[in-house]
């Protein structure tokens, strides 16, 4: 097998130096000619020589890659992220790699050591478990993704899901509605999420009457819209509303619906939060409240850039961005 051409094989054909072989691949420029420069991007051409990433990484300190850890690939909310964050990273000739932690600590922490062995330049995350101090730990520019409790050392970018939640209840109470049960998103270690206080601090300041009973926890999961609106439909009282912690719950709600033979909006009304496609491909189509995901991945790399280029900063920012609600056929009046 033919072995891939070196540096010095390129030096060699060029009739320079390797150090000068190195400026001419670093683009410094530095004390190259431009004749040496063009005898060098020749031999180069000639013999396909890619320079070892590796070996720059370990003379510059940087290996131009950085993670994007999430907690659920299959959930269409990230894929808009991921692609702002590919796109600006792209733009400043960095690599993501995606790591996928399925809503498991334990693998979350592996992919931190992963960061930290491979020396990769930066972490994007939206944690699961990992807490604070182990982010600080890991001595890696780091910027979070989405509002997390206990975080208070570093950037978060996210969207504000406190106002997005009361804006989607405040739409259900505009047509008419009262009784709203929700369907929570749980995940471990989240005590009180922001939907959660909102529905709360909504139904506090309307002045309705808050029935525990209208309030179920399920997994982030197409079966666990099910199961809850399964549940929020065996009450004595059943509500006239639901609003759920993401689409992906509030999907699997419009399933059950369909399933206990109740029809959308007129039985029931269904609303949402992300604003996935999926949302408005549904049958009825979705009231949702739709989160900038694209421009949520992009304001994050820009942040973890600075980090990079210039130290972190001695404030932690925190940018929350703007939701809208989407009013589709899954909301009507109650019956």
């Amino acid at each position: 097998m033919k072995s891939r051409p070196t540096i010095i094989d390129v030096a060699e054909r060029a009739g320079v130096s390797k150090s000068t072989v190195s400026r001419v691949v670093a683009d410094d420029g530095q004390g190259v000619s431009d004749r040496a420069r063009e005898r060098v991007e020749k031999a180069i051409e000639e013999l396909g020589y890619v320079p070892n990433a590796v070996a720059s990484s370990m003379r510059t300190a940087r290996t131009n890659t950085i993670m994007l850890a999430i907690p659920d690939i299959t959930n269409p909310y990230w894929p808009e992220v991921a692609r702002g964050v590919q796109d600006v990273m792209d733009e400043e000739g960095y690599s993501v790699v995606f790591a996928n932690s399925d809503w498991n600590t334990h693998r979350e922490r592996k992919y931190l050591e992963m960061v930290r062995r491979n020396r990769l330049d930066g972490l994007l995350i939206n944690p699961v478990g990992v807490s604070n101090d182990e982010l600080k730990a890991l001595a890696v520019p780091t910027v979070v993704l989405g509002l997390q409790q206990g975080i208070t050392d570093f950037d978060i970018v996210g969207s504000n899901s406190y106002t997005a939640s009361k804006t989607a209840l405040d739409h259900l109470v505009s047509l008419g509605h009262r009784r709203i049960g929700l369907i929570w998103g749980q995940r471990q270690g989240r005590v009180k999420g922001p939907r959660l206080s909102a529905y709360t601090d909504f139904l506090r300041d309307a002045g309705i009457e808050q029935d525990e009973n209208l309030i179920v926890s399920m997994p982030f999961s197409l079966a666990g819209g099910v199961e809850g609106m399964g549940r929020l439909l065996e009450l004595e009282r059943r509500p006239t509303a639901v609003y759920c912690d993401n689409d992906i719950i509030a999907i699997g709600a419009l399933q059950a619906a369909n399933n206990a033979g109740l029809r959308v909006p007129e039985d029931i009304s269904v609303t949402g939060v992300d604003d996935i496609f999926a949302a408005s491909t549904t049958t009825p189509p979705l009231t949702t409240v739709s989160k900038p995901k694209y421009d949520l991945g992009r304001q994050a790399s820009r942040f973890l850039l600075e980090h990079i280029d210039q130290g972190t900063p001695d404030a932690p920012r925190t940018l929350l961005l703007s939701c809208q609600l989407r009013v589709r056929g899954s909301t009507a009046p109650p019956g």
